[in-house]
């Protein structure tokens, strides 16, 4: 025993006395571990009568065929349609289609007034009539300038050989001055000669030398010399003044050939003048024909005429309304080549645009014919892009027959896309690949192939599975979970798992995902089997289902999604 003091707040002295504690009996803690146990087996009772109480939503495995698809929508056009515009412009004088006319190629759709174009044609006849005329003149002028050139020619070349002639003349009298003045030079030696003789003879004849007769015939042989040499200085003045005259001819005829020759280049550039404005003529000739045939072709274009056979859906010009043909030809009509062949011309999602290929079969329906199913053929999916609101879809055509007529140019349709299709497989909810058995339902199961022996779970994974199993989490489930369960996708190449009911309990079967849809999947088991006799679960009265729950259609062999529809243009499910 202990005493303690301690002051009062009235001023006085406390004493407190403390006595050893008491030792209590251990068997408290006995009594309480009990308690814990009976807690843990009463929990374990109800737990199990609570499963005994669990019944399941199963649906039987079908056997057939499953179809992945694309929903999409999009407008039927022709196939090919050609829109008829004008080459001139005016005023429209006559229509001789209307919609929906048939019409056959070069048949008269109608008239533009041709007044002008009449008279522009006139205007060009007469221009090129006019050409015609004046290249005629041309063309005769021209034709005398060979004929003028070649006068011109010749009387060049007679007056060089004038030329020529008179240099031979003057050459021939210059050799006769020459001739006549060595006869001069000769003639006045002989003169010379006849003089010294005379001379001597006189003093020959003095001193009786010589007779009389002798001295004669030397004085008349003087008198001889002397004449021949005067008639020789005549014959050199002669033949000098005939040379001067040659000179003077030569000159003439030099000057005359000098004359024809410039008169030659005249003629020739003259001709050369002529043929050239006769070109020219004729060269007018061929613009004014083009020009003839530019305003023919512009009074034919007055007339509109379709290019095809084909039925008219549009027509955009009235009588009396002017149009213009500019850098762009306005369309008058609009003809459709053949409606009996269609073209639907959807406008694919970017998710989807991957799984849709040429040859897809495709099946749409139009609000004219709401109870009736048209089908056709993806026959191109068009690389150009098209962003709406920064929505991306890419065009793809489909070929439709229509050999009826029901179908109209501009219908909207509604249009699903089969781009996978598989036959003869084990079908399945995807419901039943998300679902999870409760933690309760262990005495029900066919443990999985690798689990360990013993307790399958602890006592806080129990109460963790009781807690989670009214929501299907699979976080506390003694089965495990799979990559569809846990990400809430089921992918066309993944593994999973589904649970079998056969004789009141569970069997899971470990499955490959073939082929899926909206609401479907087909399966192959990749241990034990599967067949049509057997009822897989989509889930439980727990509520451990999922939200993808779906009821098959005995008569349409369809599927709905209890948790709705998907999202529009994905992938979905058809029969």
């Amino acid at each position: 025993m202990f005493t303690l003091e301690r002051p009062a707040t009235n001023g006085r002295v406390s004493t407190v006395i403390l006595e050893p504690a008491r030792r209590r009996p251990r068997w408290w803690l006995v009594i309480s571990a009990l308690l814990v146990v009976v807690a843990i087996v009463a929990s374990l009772v109800v737990v199990r009568s609570r499963a005994s109480a669990v019944s399941y939503t199963t649906v039987p495995v079908q056997s057939g065929a499953l179809a992945q698809t694309v929903t999409a929508s999009g407008t039927l056009n022709p196939q090919n349609t050609i829109n008829v515009g004008t080459q001139v412009s005016g005023m429209i004088s006559e229509i001789d289609a209307d919609f929906n006319s048939k019409v056959k190629k070069g048949q008269v759709l109608a008239k533009i007034d041709p007044t002008t174009f009449q008279a522009s044609l006139e205007q060009a006849q007469a221009t090129l009539a006019q050409s015609e005329a004046q290249a005629e003149a041309t063309g005769a002028t021209a034709s005398g300038g060979p004929a003028s050139v070649a006068e011109a020619q010749a009387q060049a070349q007679a007056a060089a050989a004038s030329a020529q002639a008179a240099k031979m003349t003057a050459d021939a009298a210059q050799a006769a001055v020459t001739t006549a003045q060595t006869t001069i030079t000769k003639n006045q030696s002989a003169l010379q000669l006849a003089q010294a003789t005379v001379t001597r003879d006189q003093q020959l004849l003095a001193q009786g030398y010589i007779a009389q007769s002798q001295m004669d015939t030397d004085q008349s042989n003087l008198i001889a010399a002397q004449s021949t040499l005067a008639s020789s200085r005549a014959a050199v003045a002669q033949a000098q003044a005939q040379a001067a005259a040659s000179t003077a001819q030569i000159a003439t005829a030099n000057a005359q050939d000098q004359a024809q020759n410039a008169q030659t280049g005249v003629s020739s550039a003259t001709a050369e003048n002529q043929a050239a404005t006769h070109d020219a003529s004729v060269a007018a000739i061929g613009i004014q024909q083009a020009q003839v045939k530019t305003a023919q072709a512009n009074l034919a274009n007055t007339i509109i005429t379709s290019p095809v056979n084909g039925t008219v859906i549009a027509r955009d010009v009235s009588i009396g309304q002017t149009v213009a043909s500019s850098l762009q030809t306005p369309t008058l009509f609009a003809i459709a080549q053949d409606l009996t062949k269609m073209e639907l011309d959807l406008a694919v999602g970017e998710p989807d645009i991957g799984h849709v290929a040429a040859g897809d079969p495709v099946s749409f329906n139009v609000l004219a014919y709401p109870n009736r199913t048209f089908t056709g053929t993806v026959e191109q999916v068009r690389k150009n892009p098209t962003t709406v609101s920064n929505v991306v879809t890419y065009t793809s055509v489909v070929i439709v027959n229509n050999k009826d007529n029901a179908l109209l140019p501009g219908m909207t349709a509604n249009a699903t896309i089969q781009v996978a299709h598989v036959d003869g497989a084990s079908i399945v909810p995807l419901a039943a690949l998300g679902f999870t058995p409760p933690a309760g339902s262990l005495q029900h199961r066919t443990r999985p192939a690798g689990a360990t022996t013993g307790a399958p779970a602890t006592a806080g994974a129990a109460k963790t599975a009781a807690a989670g199993g009214a929501t299907g989490a699979t976080s506390a489930s003694p089965w495990g979970s799979t990559g569809a369960s846990s990400s809430g996708a089921v992918t066309a190449g993944s593994t999973g798992r589904i649970f079998v009911e056969r004789a009141g309990k569970l069997t899971m079967v470990p499955v490959k995902v073939g082929l899926v849809n909206e609401t479907e999947a087909s399966v192959t088991p990749l241990r034990g089997t599967l067949s049509t006799s057997d009822q897989v679960v989509t889930g439980d009265s727990h509520g451990a289902s999922s939200s993808h729950t779906a009821a098959r259609n005995p008569l349409t062999g369809s599927t709905t999604p209890a948790g709705g529809g998907g999202r529009g243009g994905a992938l979905g499910g058809a029969r």
